[in-house]
């Protein structure tokens, strides 16, 4: 399986997305938090090496092969980019002695490629009908225009690059079986020398900062070494190629021209942005230089610690120190006995481009990460791509995932946290009443039976009893053992809780059943009743008695409250949210005071006077809803009112559930 020339290690990568936010071609993709260079989109700029600060990004490298196999072949031949005084600032004098100490037979200056296809560069200015040459120097701006733009590949110079130039030149003048290393600042030529096209002419590419690995490893020190001269064809105006402009200060054109019919284009967005405006038609110009870094100089694997006007400084030192020494003479003969080799390159269409997903898609891709309209696009580039629209295209491209998006990560990571804390809320509650509902149900049963015995006989002895003021005091002990009675009824209904027997049931019926029954009580008769329901009936599955008795629970504890109100109100809505139904209601009582918030639902709490209540009627209502997989809360203002809000499913499914 081919391998590529980029690739992530895993174990250092930190989804930072650095490298997704610099990818000019959207070659890099998050799978499972690993940004995962896409090898067939990857132009191997090096702008993802450049930015990583975890240095998670490998580059492919042929070190093994150079000093295993092509060096001690006995001929190996080393073409040397011509920016290599960037590299080697205090000692780039010594470099070809270097280079020859590890054992490389020949020592070449890449410059001389650049000078043998300058000629060819004119010619397509002065000659080609054709509107906005690309030049084709930059490997990765190649790669992009077949990959992106493919009906520009007609418009990219047919000229090969200086590498490619000089080892055709090579192999011409010192024989097929020699073996060519290209060395220098940039990764994209690893990936050039693998074109069907020019296959074969460079054996291996290796870059500065691999060069020096070896000289590390093979123990040169270089600034020991003698300062020496590279061996011929020796270069002369391609040694200006690595700066900025560098290729048409090869070719000998008017100023005129270069005024009107020459733009030149470099680093990332520069390229990225006349790239468009070509393929749009509104470029006019003739010949367009462009290359990815800021000259070759600048190149990902420059390896030094110059920043870009020292490094563009020591290469301008360079060229006036040895351009002068150049015989001219022998160098116009050289490239003059050499115009029969073939500088010509064709190069073709690689489509990478995915189509361009609906606008629904793209709304519906947004709506999923929480952005519905305009105003919530944050564009804060978090996730690698400029803006939330391009990153949502990029998703239906299936270049990037959900999770890329921080805002969208750290909403999800806070619902989670509410989650959790609810859940654990609702466990510490479920301990709590079930170990309470033990305890309720063995009281109950033992309570029961003596309950039933003083209840019969005070029945008994209040017939017998002639004396009225006797008869009132036995009916006062019958009424408190019948109060009694109801809070063990009370206590093993809480105790009982654990199983629902379900049924399809009308909620408005039970409604209309529970404010009926509340409604002819004497102590509510001052309560008016407002409903919000549906006309038509609200069928869900349930248990109907349970959730009847849960909403008897709250519709009285608000009848209790709004007493001593003369507009006494009570408001009871339903509304459907989707698979869900919401019943609230609300009361303009008395309200619940902040400090019994927390003890609302816990069993045996009450704010009634002493002997009105017991307590159990929010516990129990609590664990119903709980049991039928829903939520309650409440919201409350203190001499304002209450509303409870209670939220359960249209379907319940449970394995403890009874059904009918």
């Amino acid at each position: 399986m081919f391998e590529g020339i980029v690739s992530t290690i895993p174990d250092r990568c930190k989804r930072c997305y650095s490298c997704i936010r610099e990818c000019p071609a959207k070659a890099i993709k998050v799978v499972n938090g690993q940004a995962q260079v896409i090898y067939e989109r990857c132009i191997v700029c090096g702008h993802c090496t450049k930015v990583c600060s975890r240095r998670a990004k490998k580059i492919l490298s042929d070190v093994e092969l150079v000093v295993n196999e092509i060096i001690p072949s006995g001929k190996a031949v080393a073409i040397v980019a011509s920016s290599f005084p960037a590299s080697f600032p205090d000692d780039y004098k010594k470099l070809p002695d270097a280079l020859r100490k590890i054992g490389f037979n020949q020592v070449v200056e890449n410059a001389f490629g650049a000078d043998l296809i300058a000629g060819k560069y004119l010619e397509e200015i002065q000659s080609d009908t054709r509107r906005n040459i690309i030049s084709s120097v930059c490997p990765a701006v190649v790669s992009y225009i077949e990959k992106y733009y493919p009906e520009l590949v007609e418009n990219l110079a047919r000229v090969d690059s200086p590498m490619i130039a000089l080892a055709k030149f090579l192999r011409a003048n010192l024989g097929e079986d020699i073996k060519i290393v290209f060395i220098g600042p940039c990764i994209s030529r690893k990936n050039e020398i693998r074109r069907e096209e020019v296959k074969g002419l460079i054996d291996a590419v290796l870059t500065f900062s691999e060069i020096k690995k070896i000289f590390k490893n093979k123990s040169v020190d270089i600034s020991s070494l003698q300062e020496n001269n590279f061996d011929p064809p020796a270069a002369y105006k391609g040694k200006a190629y690595p700066l900025p402009g560098g290729i048409l200060k090869l070719v000998n054109v008017t100023d005129d021209i270069l005024e009107k019919d020459i733009i030149v284009a470099e680093g990332k967005k520069n390229v990225l942005e006349i790239v468009e405006e070509i393929s749009q038609g509104k470029i006019t110009a003739k010949f367009v230089d462009i290359l990815f870094c800021e000259g070759c100089i600048s190149g990902p694997a420059v390896s030094s610690n110059l920043n870009y006007y020292s490094r563009r400084e020591k290469v301008i030192n360079y060229i006036n120190e040895s351009i002068n020494s150049i015989d001219k003479k022998i160098w116009k003969s050289t490239i003059y006995n050499n115009r029969h080799l073939n500088f010509r390159r064709e190069f073709k269409a690689k489509n990478q481009r995915r189509p361009v997903p609906s606008e629904e898609r793209i709304k519906e891709i947004l709506s999923e990460i929480n952005i519905y309209t305009k105003e919530d696009e944050l564009n804060c580039g978090s996730c690698g791509y400029h803006t939330c629209r391009e990153f949502a295209i990029a998703i239906a491209k299936d270049l990037a995932e959900k999770e890329m998006c921080l805002p969208f990560v750290i909403d999800e990571l806070r619902n989670a946290y509410e989650d959790l804390k609810d859940t654990q809320e609702q466990l510490k509650t479920a301990e709590k009443l079930a170990s309470i509902g033990q305890l309720a149900a063995g009281i109950a049963h033992e309570i029961n039976n003596p309950l039933g015995t003083i209840m019969l006989y005070s029945s008994m002895l209040k017939n017998k009893a002639n004396n009225n003021g006797l008869a009132e005091d036995l009916q006062l002990i019958e009424d408190e053992a019948k109060r009694c009675k109801n809070i063990v009824a009370n206590l093993l209904n809480f105790a009982r809780q654990g199983k629902l027997t379900i049924s399809s049931f009308d909620i408005n019926q039970v409604l209309d059943e529970v404010i009926k029954s509340v409604s002819i009580k004497p102590n509510y008769s001052g309560v008016k009743f407002e409903t919000e329901t549906y006309p038509e009936p609200v069928i869900i599955e349930g248990d109907r008695d349970q959730i009847k008795q849960v909403l008897l629970n709250i519709i009285s504890n608000a009848c209790e409250a709004v007493e001593g109100k003369d507009d006494k109100k009570v408001n009871i809505s339903l509304q459907l949210c989707g698979s869900k139904l919401n019943v609230k209601i609300s009361d303009n009582g008395c309200g619940i005071k902040k400090e019994d918030y927390g003890k609302i639902f816990t069993p045996f709490f009450t704010t009634k006077k002493l002997g009105e209540g017991t307590g159990l009627g929010l516990a129990i209502t609590y664990g119903i809803i709980k049991m039928h997989r829903g939520t309650i809360n409440f919201q409350s203002e203190e001499g304002k009112g209450t509303t409870f809000t209670i939220q359960i499913p249209l379907k319940v499914l449970n394995e403890n559930i009874l059904l009918n």
